[in-house]
């Protein structure tokens, strides 16, 4: 089934922020032979599961709202903020789009998601705090988060986020 892009204008079947096409583009500029490695199939996969991750971990972070009440995804969206240190004269994002920088995120998560074998957002069970084994110790820090930071995504994504996110973000994965 071919993966169906959001085009900014609130699609209800939308599986995606960016294209396999643009996906490709995006790496290509890069330098990147991992992702052009992948067949399409494969690429669309891994841009429904970043697209996926996206929904599960930014969804209440996103500043604004959704621009419609029926669109699959969480962009386009309405009344978010730019900070004026990003673009000149212009106040909030358009919403008509998904961004560049939501449509770079989901590319590189979805490149992710084709080496990490528990996905994006593995499950977590109980936290071994010691064990030893042998004559080999290993302790956790017990701040440290119980999944995955993908510090460079919360940053590209930050400018739309809620107060910037970042304090939010990393809160809501600490151990306790």
């Amino acid at each position: 089934m071919s993966l169906i892009t959001e085009d900014g204008t609130g699609l209800s079947t939308a599986e995606s922020y960016i294209s396999v096409a643009d996906a490709d583009t995006y790496f290509s500029n890069r330098g990147n032979t991992t992702w052009a490695a992948l067949t399409t199939a494969q690429k669309e996969q891994a841009l429904r599961k970043a697209t996926d991750f996206m929904l599960q971990r930014y969804s209440a972070y996103w500043d604004g709202y959704r621009y419609t009440s029926t669109q699959a995804l969480d962009w386009p969206r309405e009344n978010v903020y730019i900070r004026p240190i990003r673009v000149a004269n212009q106040s909030y994002v358009d919403t008509d789009i998904v961004p560049v920088e939501v449509q770079r995120a989901c590319a590189e998560l979805a490149l992710r998601s084709t080496t990490y074998t528990d996905g994006l957002f593995p499950d977590v069970s109980d936290l071994v705090t010691e064990e030893t084994i042998g004559p080999i110790t290993t302790k956790y820090d017990s701040r440290s988060p119980d999944t995955p930071l993908y510090k460079s995504i919360d940053a590209m994504l930050s400018i739309y986020l809620k107060d910037g996110g970042m304090n939010s973000l990393v809160s809501t994965v600490q151990r306790a």
